[in-house]
């Protein structure tokens, strides 16, 4: 019987500054952006949930504050939507269990790697996910769920990969693949922005990881990397070769919502979707194409 312990914590990190949506962003985190009508941070818990996580971590920064209120219960908010008998379910998927929701700070911007070593106290000898929000994957199942399931076959560490033109592989972490079985491919090697000729694969990290705790005393010394800050990438590419190392080929769609052009995206593809606005919001978008 197989002894590989389930995935029961996920690190997001949010402590970015996301200078991109300035000036919308100096008081309100980029993640409670809304795409739609739902906080950009809110479309990662609902994927790290349908795939069966419970604890929540989010490694914040100074100014973070109001995540970890969209999480909590707004007592005068509910109590006047209930009195004036306002529907209450379009608040259940941002109420938590007290204690699922943990933050830790990161104090200096050294880069993901760093963010998520900052959790190490609270993963501690689990292994974990981590979701970044600005990679908005809409699929279904989710891609954490499509992970989970991948993982609980194969175990080890595992990432997620989409393909891109090859031209495009300078802006992402590219993986060296060795043999495919569907949608898993066994990982050889990591390169974090290659140039696009010397780019083993068009495969594309694309934000989500399942990996294991060792991963944090790999990042504990490691040096910075490319851009002057530790990369989770280089600590990765370190862990292949000392344990099972697979990437996921989500089947799905990714929105990259780090960019303005990709926020927008992502918010016209899912109004078009919705059928309380989806004509509308067609018809207007027709309108406007045509002037």
């Amino acid at each position: 019987m197989s002894t590989r312990k389930p995935i029961r914590k996920a690190v997001f990190p949010v402590a970015g500054l996301g200078t991109r949506f300035l000036p919308a962003t100096k008081a309100i985190p980029k993640e409670l952006l809304p795409i739609v009508d739902k906080p950009l941070i809110q479309y990662a818990v609902d994927e790290a949930r349908e795939a069966g996580i419970e604890q929540m971590i989010f490694v914040t920064g100074r100014g973070k504050t109001a995540i970890v209120e969209h999480f909590d219960r707004a007592f005068e908010l509910e109590s006047t939507m209930e009195e004036r008998g306002k529907d209450m379910s379009v608040l259940d998927s941002s109420r938590f269990t007290p204690g699922d929701i943990i933050t830790v700070r990161q104090q200096v911007p050294l880069g993901l790697g760093h963010a998520i070593w900052c959790a190490r106290g609270i993963v501690g000898d689990e292994p974990f996910a981590i979701l970044l929000p600005d990679e908005m994957m809409i699929g279904e199942p989710g891609c954490m769920a499509q992970m989970v399931e991948a993982y609980n076959e194969v175990g080890g560490n595992l990432i997620s990969v989409l393909e891109v033109p090859q031209d495009e592989v300078s802006s992402y972490g590219v993986i060296e693949p060795g043999e495919t079985r569907g949608a898993l491919t066994e990982v050889k090697g990591l390169v974090e922005k290659p140039p696009v000729a010397e780019a083993p694969s068009n495969k594309i990290i694309s934000g989500r990881y399942i990996l294991q705790p060792e991963v944090m005393r790999t990042l504990e010394n490691q040096g910075k990397g490319a851009g002057g800050e530790i990369q989770l990438t280089d600590a990765m590419a370190r862990m292949i070769g000392q344990q099972p190392f697979h990437a996921v080929t989500f089947n799905g769609r990714r929105f990259d919502c780090g960019s303005k052009t990709g926020f927008v995206e992502a918010t016209l593809a899912l109004a078009l979707e919705r059928e309380d606005m989806g004509a509308e919001v067609r018809a207007i978008a027709e309108r406007l194409l045509a002037q």
